[in-house]
């Protein structure tokens, strides 16, 4: 399936501890490069996070951002009293062999190692809820470039049909216009009153039917449109092979330009142009 590299998803989960939210937004990349932003007391947890996302994606530029907002109460300070008093003890002794003691600073006191402590969380059942959380993130942004992914093949496909239908009108007319070509320089020959050599005139429409011949040119577009298509259907990252062959197509699309010997097959490698450079704009957010 051809999937995007542009998506987004958020994903939020609450618990009696907190709420965990994680939002993950894609953009189109050469190759996989993700960005993480993290609260410090979760940032071990990068690396696993790092290994599931390079095991759904291929490339992109990939933001990964995740808040945690702890719950009142859960967290809290208490004084170690053991600690303190054994510092207040320290402080009176010192304050004793001073000639004009302070007095003892309670703020002092609590800025000692030790005596001011954190009631802190369970932060690997944290971490455990934020990983399971990335994952079905992860998921819903795989959904979600496969939805736009399916939009854009739909719309290469239409650009592919419309190639295919100018490439045919141009193998048709042809014909007429090569027979255009030659009443052309019969007219021509006519005016200046000129004695009219068959045999060379034929020689001079061999000539013109040779710059002109785009046989070879509008059996590759069709060689290409059929690839194209084959390559939409395929498993995997089809982003690059795609890119080259919007390569290749524009190059028999100059080719037919230049071989044009009247408007409408110059109309035509215009109109082939246009419907590749949109296919192309688009070809660049496929993975």
């Amino acid at each position: 399936m051809t999937r995007s590299m542009t998506a987004f998803t958020r994903q939020e989960q609450q618990q009696p501890w907190g709420t965990l939210i994680w939002e993950l937004r894609s953009v189109n990349h050469r190759y996989l490069e993700p960005h993480f932003r993290l609260p410090e007391s979760l940032r071990d947890i990068e690396g696993k996070l790092r290994e599931q996302l390079r095991q759904l994606l291929s490339r992109g530029k990939v933001e990964c951002t995740l808040r945690f907002i702890p719950e009142r109460g859960t967290e809290s300070m208490h004084v170690d009293q053991a600690r303190a008093q054994e510092v207040i003890a320290a402080l009176t002794q010192v304050s004793e062999l001073l000639s004009k003691p302070q007095p003892i600073n309670p703020m002092e006191v609590m800025a000692w190692p030790g005596v001011l402590q954190e009631s802190t969380l369970d932060m690997a059942e944290v971490k455990a809820h934020a990983l399971r959380l990335f994952t079905q993130a992860l998921k819903d942004l795989v959904a979600g470039r496969e939805r736009e992914g399916t939009e854009l093949a739909e719309l290469i496909q239409q650009r592919l049909a419309a190639i295919e239908q100018i490439t045919a009108d141009v193998h048709t007319l042809m014909p007429k216009i090569l027979q255009g070509q030659r009443d052309n320089l019969r007219a021509r020959l006519t005016e200046l009153s000129a004695e009219l050599d068959t045999a060379r005139l034929e020689q001079e429409i061999v000539l013109i039917a040779q710059k002109a011949d785009v046989d070879e040119e509008t059996d590759r577009l069709q060689t290409h449109v059929q690839e194209v298509r084959r390559v939409l259907k395929q498993k995997g990252p089809v982003g690059r092979r795609l890119d080259f062959l919007m390569q290749e197509l524009n190059r028999e699309a100059n080719t037919l330009s230049s071989k044009s010997i009247v408007a409408a097959t110059t109309r035509s490698a215009v109109e082939l142009k246009v419907l590749i450079e949109q296919m192309r704009e688009q070809i660049q957010n496929i993975e």
